[in-house]
């Protein structure tokens, strides 16, 4: 989050122009201990931001190969497209490509489709507290996971450009346990197992979602009914409603209204998923935690906190185990970020976790170049 421009030399590129910023309000997850995090309300932002090489970047052989770099952000995300697939001059690179929009970019004269393994993931959030239904039964949760189509989910809502998970972290981070593998997808076990958990026969499942993950939650419907044999009830909650949401997602003053929240959610260290992925969903401490703490978890945690030392990530492994044995969310997969990017921009292969352009140039057939 950038204010305004200033001397930001320590990277490769240096503000000059514009801004880009992240409002956010504190949403209070513990009071004792004191635990909050940041609710983002909006991020506003100039229509353009300018960087320019740093000359004095003390790493010259990663870069910087270009002299400027613009960011348009008046521009919209189908006007974008458009622009990198059909034309040359306006725009080199698109963010965030919708796996839907693939086939384009596929298709285009001007640019090529990079994807990358991004540290994303997509679950559903079960909430073990859920009234009326045996959620807090390891059963249940079995159930709910291996009445998912993880391929047919992959194919039909990120046309292929997802892997699909055994566990919370993605299968290209550390701690992820050899020979772990996704749950089967399985509905006569599936409702067995729902069944034998008690599940009532006349209760609907309550499925929330929020606005982008919609196409997903839609898929979940079908199989969950086809699968399961049961009602289920779809929530989209507003995009005008989404920060209350989130606050009593992360507050947990109330019940929350949903037996399954599909969720989102990205890592910054791949070679330790705990520290960002695995706390914020079920340790006592995280804010997306939604059912009671679970002693085990908490224990190993603590242990991998303390880790100064190649055990942690034994400990990271330990904790991924546990999450998937307990079945405590539902694993679905881990989306791929998709850019659109110009056939004569050299050098970007796309980063895990950052938009990064520190390696980035163009050859000499490049628009800014004839």
């Amino acid at each position: 989050m950038i204010d305004g421009p200033g001397p930001w030399g320590s990277g490769v590129f240096e503000l000059v122009e514009g801004y880009s910023s992240l409002r956010a309000e504190i949403g209070l997850v513990s009071a004792d201990p004191f635990v909050c995090t940041w609710l983002p309300t909006h991020q506003p932002r100039s229509d353009r931001i300018v960087l320019r090489a740093n000359p004095n970047h003390w790493n010259r052989d990663r870069g910087p190969n270009v002299g400027t770099i613009v960011f348009r952000n008046e521009i919209g995300p189908d006007e974008a497209l458009d622009l990198v697939c059909n034309t040359e001059g306006e725009i080199d690179i698109v963010t965030e490509v919708a796996p839907a929009d693939a086939q384009r970019v596929l298709k285009s004269q001007y640019a090529r489709l990079v994807h990358v393994d991004a540290l994303r993931v997509l679950t559903c959030l079960i909430n073990r507290d859920a009234e009326g239904v045996p959620l807090v039964d390891v059963r249940a949760r079995r159930a709910l996971n291996m009445a998912v189509n993880r391929d047919d989910l992959i194919q039909q809502a990120f046309a292929g450009y997802a892997q699909p998970l055994s566990g919370l972290a993605a299968p290209y981070q550390a701690g992820v346990p050899e020979g772990q593998r996704p749950y089967p997808y399985d509905p006569g076990g599936a409702r067995e197992m729902l069944r034998d958990a008690g599940w009532p026969s006349s209760r609907e499942l309550r499925l929330a979602t929020l606005p982008d993950t919609e196409a997903v939650a839609r898929v979940l419907v079908e199989q969950y009914q086809k699968s399961l044999g049961v009602e289920v009830a779809l929530t989209v909650i507003p995009q005008h409603e989404v920060l209350a949401a989130q606050h009593l997602l992360v507050e947990k003053t109330l019940p929350l209204p949903f037996d399954l929240l599909v969720f989102p959610w990205f890592d910054l260290l791949a070679d330790a998923p705990p520290a960002v992925l695995h706390r914020e969903f079920y340790h006592s401490t995280g804010a997306f935690r939604t059912g009671p703490p679970i002693p085990e978890f908490e224990d190993l945690m603590g242990k991998f906190t303390t880790s100064i030392d190649d055990s942690l990530v034994g400990y990271a492994t330990e904790i991924d185990k546990l999450v998937y044995d307990q079945a405590l969310s539902v694993f679905l997969c881990a989306p791929q970020a998709l850019y659109a990017v110009n056939n004569n921009v050299t050098g970007f292969e796309g980063y895990a976790a950052t938009f990064e352009l520190a390696e980035t140039g163009v050859n000499d057939q490049h628009w800014s170049r004839r």
